[in-house]
């Protein structure tokens, strides 16, 4: 199997061949779930962690009157749930968007890497850290950001994020969720959704068709969204 965290802890950092054995032989099965699926219940006690092998994720939290938050989407490479190694029952959900390939690790193997593998457990412990740092600029986004360029944000990260996995090509890529979805993603009611993604057409910035989204005039898309990836920590020398 294609191991893509693998490929996303190597955009950020070394890895000894060594680190990588050990990671992919960590890796204690896989299995397929479906759009709409759950892949992970708030307030479960969790014994492994997950990873995107292919596929759309979201964390999410319900509220006491039915609603749903999204606040955060997760890619191919992804690690849904690092942090229940340490923090164990989940204070949030994770479902599937888009049909997904999982795989776990099991939390006696993280801790054995723990123990072993400085490096490789500091690699880990960045990809937690470019949570938190995804997570603050979705709060900007939700506070601040006008909607059109908080939409437009959303598109210029998860364009990098899908670039740093091969899940982009040129300035094309596949988003397989819906406009609900998305505009939940972004704080914002459905009807600024279809306005904002008007707005972007309109102005030749981008072109959305189905599940495909082309980039039109990506320095343009980024300065509309004020969008610097340097919180993402990958290199993206070939966007500019």
């Amino acid at each position: 199997m294609e191991n893509p965290l693998i490929k996303q802890l190597l955009q950020r950092g070394f890895l000894a061949d060594e680190e990588v054995e050990t990671l992919n032989a960590a890796i204690g099965g896989t299995r397929e779930v479906a759009a709409d699926e759950e892949i992970i219940r708030e307030g479960m006690v969790a014994s492994q962690s997950t990873f995107l092998v292919t596929g759309f994720a979201a964390r999410y939290k319900d509220m006491s009157n039915g609603k749903r938050q999204i606040v955060a989407l997760h890619v191919k490479g992804d690690f849904v749930d690092l942090h229940s190694f340490l923090l164990k029952k989940m204070d949030h959900g994770v479902l599937a968007l888009a049909p997904c390939k999982l795989a776990w690790v099991p939390h006696e193997r993280i801790q054995e890497i723990t123990e072993r593998f400085p490096n490789l457990t500091r690699q880990l412990w960045l990809s937690t850290l470019i949570d938190g740092a995804i997570h603050r600029e979705w709060l900007v986004g939700f506070g601040r950001r006008p909607a059109l360029s908080n939409v437009a944000h959303l598109i210029c990260e998860l364009f990098v994020r899908l670039s740093a996995v091969n899940e982009a090509e040129g300035f094309r890529f596949r988003l397989p969720i819906t406009q609900e979805e998305l505009a939940d993603a972004r704080g914002i009611s459905i009807v600024h959704l279809n306005r904002s993604i008007q707005e972007l057409r309109a102005r030749g910035l981008i072109v959305w068709k189905g599940e495909e989204v082309r980039i039109e005039d990506w320095n343009g898309l980024k300065a509309l969204a004020e969008f610097d990836p340097a919180y993402l920590r990958l290199d993206d020398i070939h966007l500019r």
